[in-house]
């Protein structure tokens, strides 16, 4: 995940809390419910601590960030990483004045509401992916306002004015500008989309003069994110939902945006998830060695771009891909650790991605809490043999006199490094990579 602001993060360096939302039970449940199946359990966890550090009061005192890796139990790139998806999804924004100890500024804002998450072009296109959509139906129902019959009653509620009257003998003025107010942070999307050509390609005689208002705009910038779409094409959809009156019907772009993308994409919808593994998951760069090659490798390419390889370039089946999804969003696996996974697997199973042999080995995997390429590395290495044996007592074998050659992945020798009938397999591998 990429910050503008490349700052090293150290225990020492200071940080205070301040609070910009009314944060309350029914909010805290909106986070954990329908922003933790995107931003992740961490970045929960981050926010909890850093609202618990408050102390019902709207600012904090002063913390240094080893108080956080204590209190949370993960390492400072952890933190880091979780800070920035708080911040990308409009959770948190931070301020920071460096000097000997960089001290920090970290200002907490608001979940949205139920009704504005679920109606959020990205939000909630990005849940119902990463959820499925039995789980979604759940949510919605459990969010939705119970309807009541008011057919046979009459509305009998009293106004204001005909129960409250006005004393006009006092004389203040009340400043009540800094009262806490339930402030949202808007989702910053630094998008390459020139909202400016779109409009001026509209005609003037076909649209109202409060056509494009910041909102309007702002939704068209959002769905062009999400959904991939061009100038060229959001005009054409944009000029399809605008409504008699020459305003453009909200509802209507939404759904003709996502109809679009779905017919250009075979009836998926978008979603968003690391493409590679995340940076301070990576290990550092050390040597020239075969093994660092191979594990940079797996770090800076996608699963899918290292299935599609792996296969000759041969675009992967749909249920290959459905698989690879399915790791990374149900299971939770990391890109560099499913890019092992798949390599392993395809080797010994003569290139075939094996459901039931990956499932036995990602149960393991997820307790063992693997989340590096040297770790997945490392445990295939120990684990195979028993992970075989597992596997092929709840299978039946074609033929038991049949003697089996096992192939292996190139880095499940250790002595790599040393070995040149190696260079010839890895170079294959790594040929055409940037």
């Amino acid at each position: 995940m990429q910050n503008e602001f490349n700052i090293n993060l150290t225990p020492a360096d200071k940080y205070c809390i301040y609070n910009k939302g009314i944060i309350t039970e029914d909010k805290i449940k909106i986070l954990t419910n329908l922003y933790q199946p995107i931003i992740g359990f961490s970045a929960v966890s981050l926010y909890l601590t850093l609202l618990n550090d408050l102390n019902k009061k709207d600012i904090s005192i002063e913390f240094n960030h080893h108080h956080l890796m204590t209190s949370m139990q993960v390492k400072l790139d952890c933190i880091k990483d979780a800070r920035l998806k708080l911040e990308g999804i409009g959770l948190l924004k931070t301020y920071v004045k460096l000097g000997e100890v960089d001290q920090y500024i970290y200002v907490l804002y608001s979940p949205l509401s139920a009704y504005e998450f679920f109606n959020h072009p990205i939000l909630n296109i990005v849940l119902y992916n990463n959820i499925g959509s039995k789980e979604y139906d759940s949510l919605q129902k459990y969010y939705k306002v119970s309807k009541i019959n008011l057919k046979d009653y009459q509305d009998i509620t009293s106004s204001f004015e005909n129960i409250y009257t006005s004393n006009t003998n006092t004389n203040l003025l009340f400043d009540n500008s800094d009262i806490i107010d339930n402030n949202l942070r808007k989702i910053e999307i630094k998008s390459n989309f020139d909202i400016d050509l779109l409009i001026n390609s509209i005609p003037k005689r076909y649209i109202n003069d409060k056509c494009f208002n910041d909102e309007v705009k702002e939704l068209i910038i959002n769905l062009a994110y999400i959904y991939k779409i061009d100038n060229l094409n959001m005009q054409g959809l944009v000029r399809n939902s605008l409504n008699e009156r020459g305003l453009i019907d909200k509802n209507e772009l939404r759904k003709m945006a996502r109809n679009y993308y779905q017919f250009e994409n075979n009836g998926k919808l978008p979603t968003l998830i690391y493409n590679k593994q995340p940076e301070y998951l990576k290990t550092p760069l050390g040597n020239d060695s075969k093994l660092s090659k191979l594990i940079y490798y797996f770090e800076n390419i996608s699963p899918y771009d290292f299935l599609r390889k792996s296969y000759g370039n041969i675009e992967p089946t749909n249920r290959d891909k459905k698989l690879i999804e399915n790791l990374m969003l149900e299971q939770h696996l990391t890109p560099g650790v499913v890019n092992v996974l798949i390599d392993y697997v395809l080797k010994v199973n003569n290139k075939k991605l094996n459901k039931d042999y990956i499932e036995t080995i990602i149960g393991q995997w997820k307790r063992l809490k693997v989340e590096t390429v040297v770790d997945a590395m490392e445990v295939c290495r120990k684990e195979h043999v028993k992970t075989k044996k597992v596997f092929t007592k709840t299978v039946e074998k074609v033929n038991d006199n049949k003697k089996e050659i096992e192939n292996l992945p190139i880095w499940f020798d250790k002595k790599i490094d040393k070995k040149e009938d190696n260079l010839e397999e890895l170079e294959k591998l790594l040929n055409d990579f940037e």
